[in-house]
């Protein structure tokens, strides 16, 4: 059905249909609700190029990947915030553009984009500390929201986020409730402000019950399968092995699982583990009862949020700079129990 046939069956014009699809203020709420009633009813969704010539926008928001982020991408994690924030681009009538830039050109790439007006806005994500993409866009005052924060940006901008350093914290302090003294981390790449965040929640849960950090059980880098079975290999191997694993990343956590398989070891009796599994909706912790304890937080729910975050600063751009911090909740699962005296090099 198109704007003309719809507008007939509800017996009123084209323009006042558009306006309350398009959510001008002068239509009444009563007649924006019966117009979106019937249009999905009917299955009517507003042309993204003539809603796009009506409002002076392009109807596009944008992702700009540098390159040396293009293999996120393939991270299920950037999938499920990247469908979440599809979902109610859609609802709002917007299309999702991505682009590469070098990281050299970031600027450049920004810059194109706004002054073709082929984006109304832009998200970025995976932020690292002192993210200097942050700095870019507000000089430039064009719309945009992060996917995370950045520690040592002093701008004020619009974000999303989960609170890494309490989840972290509450991780940590899980294990030492349980009788853990040894326990390692094993973070993401700490230049990017969430592995930054994690790592001093657990630090400071460790200083808070008295236990000195001990730098050969704190690893950082990618957070691959590889990684977690790698570091978890050497650090079995220590004079003194861990009784507990935090991870960064569910991925990061199954090479843990697999370390300790391949040493003998059960996970949640001789080695407990805790991870950060995102709710991820193609990789899931298990199904009555987790495999894994973990910090989870829908990064879906959160691409979801910052769409709608977006939109409104593209409708609103002088309204103050919002900002939602999620907490993670803590779930309980079969990789963790008391500490033991058996895992030994």
């Amino acid at each position: 059905m198109n704007l003309k046939q719809l507008s007939e069956v509800l017996g009123l014009s084209q323009t006042t249909v558009s306006r309350a699809l398009n959510g001008y203020p002068e239509v009444s709420e009563d007649t924006r609700a019966r117009v979106q009633a019937a249009a999905r009813k009917h299955g009517y969704r507003p042309n993204s190029r003539a809603k796009g010539l009506a409002t002076g926008r392009s109807m596009v928001i944008g992702h700009v990947i540098p390159s040396s982020s293009r293999h996120e991408m393939v991270n299920p994690i950037f999938g499920d915030f990247v469908a979440g924030a599809a979902k109610k681009y859609a609802e709002h009538g917007y299309d999702m553009m991505f682009t590469n830039a070098d990281d050299t050109s970031i600027e450049e790439a920004y810059r194109s984009l706004f002054q073709r007006g082929a984006v109304d806005g832009v998200v970025l994500q995976g932020p690292k500390v002192n993210e200097p993409r942050i700095e870019v866009l507000t000089r430039m005052g064009v719309p945009f929201i992060v996917h995370g924060r950045s520690t040592g940006v002093d701008a004020q901008y619009d974000w999303i986020d989960v609170n890494n350093k309490s989840s972290f914290m509450r991780a940590t302090r899980f294990l030492i409730d349980l009788g853990h003294r040894r326990i390692a981390l094993i973070n993401g790449l700490e230049d990017m402000d969430f592995a930054q965040r994690r790592r001093d929640g657990y630090l400071e849960a460790l200083g808070q019950a008295g236990l000195a950090p001990d730098a050969n059980l704190m690893r950082s880098a990618e957070m691959t399968e590889v990684y977690g079975h790698h570091e978890t290999q050497n650090m079995l191997r220590l004079e003194s092995p861990p009784t507990a694993i935090l991870c960064s990343s569910m991925i990061s956590a199954i090479g843990v699982r697999r370390a300790l398989s391949e040493n003998g070891f059960e996970m949640g009796t001789d080695v407990s583990v805790i991870a950060h599994d995102d709710d991820l909706s193609y990789l899931k912790n298990g199904q009555d009862v987790p495999i894994f304890t973990a910090t989870r937080s829908s990064v879906r729910q959160a691409g979801e949020m910052a769409a709608d975050m977006l939109i409104q600063r593209i409708k609103s751009p002088n309204d103050p700079v919002k900002t939602r911090l999620l907490e993670a909740e803590l779930v309980v699962g079969r990789s963790t129990g008391p500490a033991t005296n058996r895992v030994q090099p």
